[in-house]
């Protein structure tokens, strides 16, 4: 299978590609290369068999990022609104930037596969990068994206109620008290809609 890299901008008719890609003589094109700014820490990437994977894709004027995680691996924390994680390293699931997503006018969360245990999970955005799991979200300068408020149904999807900023970290967390519970299922895609201002 040959492939190329090409690092710079192609255009072609009207359509221009940018960051890293590669063209693969099947005719598919592979862009790695655009994924988030910063990705997850590792209290979430450092779960057994946890995946996570982010995209951010430009077409015309329109960003979309998108965030593909699996939580097995991960644990439930014990309180209402603390962070969803692993370990005592940091457990943000990526960080937002206008230069790399775009000013975000919308977003939506789904389920692919109920969660075990917690199954009451909301999304959060904050300044800081610091938070661990089990640690309050509450401690943070957060603002609320998501408040589920009840169990998530499978292929449920839920438009956000407020929007990450610029420099602002995304977090996972309980949704009610809980025990800290080594999940076994919990898979979720979040999806955001920017423009570049």
């Amino acid at each position: 299978m040959k492939s190329q890299t090409l690092n710079n901008a192609i255009v072609h008719g009207n359509m221009v590609m940018k960051q890293n890609s590669s063209l693969v003589s099947e005719g598919s094109a592979d862009f790695r290369g655009n994924v988030m700014a910063e990705e997850a820490g590792e209290g979430i990437t450092d779960g057994t068999g946890t995946i996570y994977a982010s995209s951010v894709q430009r077409t015309g004027g329109i960003i979309t990022t998108r965030i593909l995680i699996d939580l097995t691996g991960c644990s439930s924390a014990t309180s209402d609104l603390d962070i969803i994680g692993t370990g005592s390293e940091v457990a943000h699931i990526g960080r937002i930037t206008t230069k790399v997503n775009g000013t975000i006018l919308g977003g939506t969360m789904k389920c692919l596969e109920l969660p075990s245990s917690l199954t009451d999970i909301d999304l959060y955005s904050a300044d800081e990068g610091t938070g661990v799991f089990e640690g309050g979200v509450g401690s943070l300068t957060e603002t609320a994206l998501l408040t589920k408020g009840e169990a998530w149904a499978a292929m449920a999807e839920d438009d956000l109620t407020a929007l990450p900023t610029n420099n602002e970290y995304l977090y996972l967390v309980n949704g009610a008290a809980d025990t800290a519970d080594v999940f076994t299922a919990g898979k979720f895609l979040i999806e955001l809609l920017g423009y570049e201002a």
